[in-house]
C-alpha cells in the first residue's frame, strides 16, 4: 500500500528523561529487561522508535503490553517497517499479496505477529489459499491492535529531535515524503547525510557499520548529528536491546542502558585487545570452511580473505552458499573485576560481551 509518510510535529514535555528504544521485534523479556535497567518510572517519557514488532517470540503481548503503556504514560510510537506488515495485509483493500505473505509466514511462523494472531483466535494458517479467510479473522478480531499500528506516524519531529525508523534525506523536506521510504532505509549512516536537529534511527542493527569489531551499542556521530541505535534484538545472537537517553539539555551528553538476556560472570584475568580484526556480518558472510571441528571450525572469509576460527554453531548453508551468523576473532580488552556477558563458553575461551562490544576472551572468569 503506497502512501505519503505520516510527519507528526511535537514539543517534548519539558523537564522529564525521554527514552528512546528501537527494533524490539516482539522480544517482551527484553523490553522489560531494558525498561528495568534504565529504571523507567511513569514521570519519563517513552519514545519508540518501530519495528515493535515480528520475527520475534512475543509479538502480539509486546504489542498488547505497548498499548497498555500508552494508555497510562506519555508513549510516542513511530512505524517501523515490520509494524507496516500486518496493517498493510489486513487494511490493503486490494487483494493480498499472496505469494510475499505466504513466504513470509512460512519463513519466520510463529515468529510472525499474523500468526499470533491467527493462533490465538484459533485459526491456523497452512497455505496461500488461507490468506483471505485470515485477513478477515485479523479484521474482525484484532481492531484495537489494528488501529493502533495504523495510527503510528511514520516521523516525529520536535525543534531538537527528529524521530524515523529508516531515515530521511533531509530534515527541511518531510512533508510529501514516501512512507516506505522512511521505514525501510538500509545502510543510513553509509548515504552521507547530515543534520541540525539530531536524527534518531533503528532499523540498520549498528554492528554492521563496524568491519572490524562488532559492537551493539548506540552508535553517535556527533559531527552530523545521527544516532542509531538497533542493537539487533531478536535477529543476532548476543544482540541487546538498547535504550537512549536524551540530554537533559540540547547540546548535552547522551547516556545509554541495554539488556541482552545472557548470564554474567566476573573477569578474572587482564586481557589487552586486538590490533587488528574483522568483523564478519550479515550480508558479508560467506564463507570456505577449511577445516571443521567440533566447538571451532577454520574458514576464510570470502570477502576478505581474512581466516579464522568461527563457532561451528553458527555455520549455516543458504542457497548453496556457506555462510555463519555474526563473527569475529576480536579479542575484547578486559580488565580483572569486569562484568562480562557471556554469549558462548567453549574449552579454551569464551564469547563475551562488554559495554556493548562483543569478542573472545582467553581469561578466568568465576
Amino acid at each position: 500500500m503506497s502512501r505519503t509518510a505520516n510527519v507528526v510535529r511535537l514539543t517534548l514535555p519539558p523537564g522529564r528523561r525521554v527514552l528512546v528504544i528501537s527494533d524490539i521485534h516482539g522480544n517482551l523479556p527484553f523490553f522489560k529487561g531494558v525498561l528495568s535497567a534504565a529504571r523507567y518510572t511513569p514521570d519519563d517519557v517513552l519514545v519508540l522508535l518501530g519495528d515493535l514488532v515480528e520475527k520475534g517470540p512475543d509479538s502480539l503481548a509486546t504489542l498488547r503490553y505497548i498499548m497498555a503503556l500508552e494508555e497510562r504514560n506519555t508513549v510516542y510510537c513511530v512505524r517501523g517497517n515490520c509494524d507496516n506488515l500486518v496493517s498493510d495485509f489486513a487494511l490493503d483493500e486490494g487483494a493480498p499479496e499472496a505469494g510475499f505473505y505466504h513466504h513470509y509466514l512460512n519463513v519466520w511462523r510463529d515468529r510472525c505477529l499474523l500468526v499470533q494472531m491467527g493462533q490465538a483466535a484459533g485459526f491456523e494458517t497452512r497455505g496461500p489459499e488461507d490468506l483471505a479467510a485470515l485477513r478477515e479473522v485479523v479484521r474482525e478480531r484484532f481492531a484495537p491492535e489494528l488501529a493502533f499500528l495504523e495510527a503510528m506516524p511514520e516521523i516525529l519531529v520536535t525543534p531538537d529531535y527528529l524521530f524515523v525508523h529508516g531515515g530521511v534525506a533531509d530534515e527541511e523536506r518531510l512533508d510529501g515524503l514516501d512512507a516506505w521510504g522512511c521505514m525501510k532505509n538500509d545502510d543510513f549512516l553509509s548515504q552521507g547525510h547530515a543534520f541540525r536537529r539530531w536524527c534518531i534511527v533503528g532499523h540498520w542493527p549498528v554492528t554492521l557499520y563496524d568491519p572490524r569489531v562488532p559492537r551493539c551499542r548506540p552508535l553517535l556521530e556527533e559531527r552530523r548529528h545521527i544516532a542509531s541505535i538497533d542493537g539487533g534484538c531478536s535477529l543476532q545472537i548476543g544482540g541487546q536491546l538498547n535504550a537512549l537517553v536524551l540530554p537533559e539539555r540540547p547540546g548535552g551528553a547522551f547516556s545509554w542502558f541495554a539488556y541482552d538476556g545472557l548470564p554474567t560472570a566476573a573477569a578474572l584475568d587482564a586481557q589487552a585487545p586486538s590490533a587488528d580484526s574483522v568483523n564478519v556480518r550479515w550480508g558479508r558472510n560467506a564463507l570456505e570452511v577449511l577445516e571443521r571441528g567440533r566447538e571451532l571450525s577454520r574458514c576464510r572469509h570470502l570477502e576478505t580473505g581474512r581466516v579464522l576460527d568461527v563457532l561451528t554453531e553458527y555455520l549455516y548453508v543458504d542457497r548453496g552458499v556457506t555462510r555463519c551468523e555474526d563473527s569475529t576473532d576480536y579479542r575484547l580488552e578486559v580488565r580483572p573485576g569486569d562484568t562480562l556477558s557471556v554469549v558462548r563458553r567453549i574449552s579454551d575461551r569464551a564469547l563475551v560481551k562488554k559495554d556493548g562490544v562483543t569478542g573472545w576472551y582467553f581469561g578466568r572468569m568465576e
